[in-house]
């Protein structure tokens, strides 16, 4: 490019320009993605990941918000060319009460860790007829799809197995066979349920397998609080808390309340447009470790 741009400038050739600058931006991006790849030291960064998203109070309009932040992670998969599978859907009037699923790719946990916590909503609402402003709330929850190199043992004695009836598309199988596996980790609380499959036997795998994940990650976040808790500032990326603000109105502005990036253009970012917040993340995140 080097060379071209040289050429250009000899022979007085304004008609190359374009191509130079387009290719520029090429290689800028290019970089961008290697030099954030760089950032990607974790064990468990090329792993891929389970998401899970609950809707918080509010009701019709916190699930309609679940349902918006899923059809945004949803789009940055495809934007990405990485591979989703929805494993357990509950619905609700206006949208999604949760929903968890896998997503399947190259360093996908790592892109994806600084999305858990609290993503917060303001918009005028579509379901309010005096066009109220309202504040929803949706939690969203990020672990690695472990494989055989990382030991999360689990006894049988500490969960309990529940079995139940599928819910939603399937045909009548669903309806008449107890297929669906919810598993309980009583030291931990977590909760895991899998109804995708038509085996309860694959269902139980499944579920066995997000259980092992989440423990994982919960087991982390115990080591990581114990190491950091007199940090002060470490308190804001914690499970649980607040990390980024969506508002629709009177302004719009998508901005993360850790690294204090933001933007103007909600409407990018919910089509996927995430890339930005997820540098954002990964720079802060090894500026804080280093």
């Amino acid at each position: 490019m080097r060379e071209l741009h040289n050429l250009a400038i000899e022979e007085d050739d304004e008609s190359l320009e374009g191509e130079i600058s387009a290719a520029l931006e090429e290689i800028e991006g290019k970089f961008a993605s290697l030099n954030t790849i760089e950032l990607l030291s974790e064990e468990t960064d090329p792993l891929s990941a389970f998401v899970t998203i609950h809707s918080g109070a509010g009701g019709t309009e916190a699930c309609d918000w679940t349902a918006m932040l899923y059809r945004m992670y949803s789009r940055w998969v495809d934007r990405k060319g990485f591979k989703l599978s929805v494993m357990d859907l509950v619905e609700a009037e206006g949208g999604i009460k949760s929903i968890s699923f896998q997503v399947d790719g190259d360093m996908v946990h790592g892109f994806l860790k600084g999305e858990g916590g609290i993503h917060r909503l303001v918009r005028i609402s579509p379901f309010d007829s005096n066009a109220r402003r309202h504040t929803s709330f949706a939690s969203v929850y990020v672990s690695p799809v472990i494989d055989d190199t990382i030991e999360v043992n689990i006894r049988p004695e500490d969960i309990r197995v529940d079995t139940y009836r599928a819910s939603g598309a399937g045909g009548q199988h669903v309806n008449k066979t107890s297929s669906a596996i919810r598993l309980t980790h009583h030291e931990s609380g977590i909760v895991v349920q899998c109804q995708n499959e038509r085996s309860q036997l694959k269902n139980k795998e499944l579920a066995m397998k997000v259980l092992k994940s989440r423990l994982y990650e919960y087991y982390r976040q115990i080591q990581e609080a114990e190491r950091a808790k007199t940090a002060a500032e470490k308190k804001e990326i914690g499970w649980g808390s607040q990390i980024r603000s969506y508002v629709f109105h009177p302004y719009t502005m998508v901005k993360d309340l850790r690294t204090r990036h933001e933007t103007g253009n909600i409407q990018a970012v919910m089509d996927g447009d995430l890339d930005p917040f997820v540098e954002a993340y990964l720079h802060y995140l090894w500026a804080d470790n280093n």
